[in-house]
């Protein structure tokens, strides 16, 4: 499971890597203010699935252990996606793209946690056989959600042709904590 968290510091480095520029307000959340929102969101739903995730290491696992730590999993990415389509647009050149792309990810990621709540329930019943097949299958779902927080990262950063969301995620204090952890 652990390995599964590894590419979201590379998000931020990802995101940060791509040039200079800067952002005006408006309506729309500034650059910063957009980073910062897209960056604790990050760290709020990989802390949270992380310490769902707690009970699931070791040798011991119980069928309640797994549908506990599922349904804290669940909970988590549902907010992480209901966090992700609340950002909005940011206020740059590639708003709307930067807007579609994490969307797309929240719709993404809705999916992924769904597949794996199908793998839980197939598994109810199963013991422990089922407990290690439907945690084997979390492990699949969280690295291909982080996977996708990846190509969502590339994707903002092919699209910020101006550096404007660069220069956000760079000055956010969310992302300077997310990429430092």
């Amino acid at each position: 499971m652990k390995l599964a968290f590894a590419p979201l510091a590379l998000v931020v480095v990802l995101v940060a890597g791509c040039g200079g520029g800067g952002g005006s307000s408006s309506s729309s959340p500034s650059a910063q203010d957009w980073a910062n929102g897209l960056c604790s969101a990050i760290t709020t739903w990989s802390d949270s699935v992380k310490t769902a995730g707690e009970s699931l290491k070791g040798g011991n696992l119980s069928e309640g252990d797994l549908k506990k730590s599922s349904s804290e999993i669940k909970a988590a990415t549902n907010t992480f996606a209901d966090d992700l389509k609340g950002l909005g647009k940011p206020n740059t050149d590639a708003g709307q793209k930067a807007k579609d792309a994490i969307d797309q990810l929240a719709s993404q990621i809705t999916k992924d946690v769904d597949t794996l709540q199908k793998a839980v329930d197939d598994a109810a019943g199963q013991g422990a056989k089922g407990a290690v097949s439907a945690a084997g299958s979390i492990a699949t779902s969280l690295s291909t959600m982080s996977t996708q927080i990846a190509s969502a990262a590339s994707t903002l950063q092919q699209a910020d042709t101006k550096g404007e969301l660069e220069k956000g995620f760079r000055n956010a204090p969310a992302c300077k904590k997310l990429s430092s952890g």
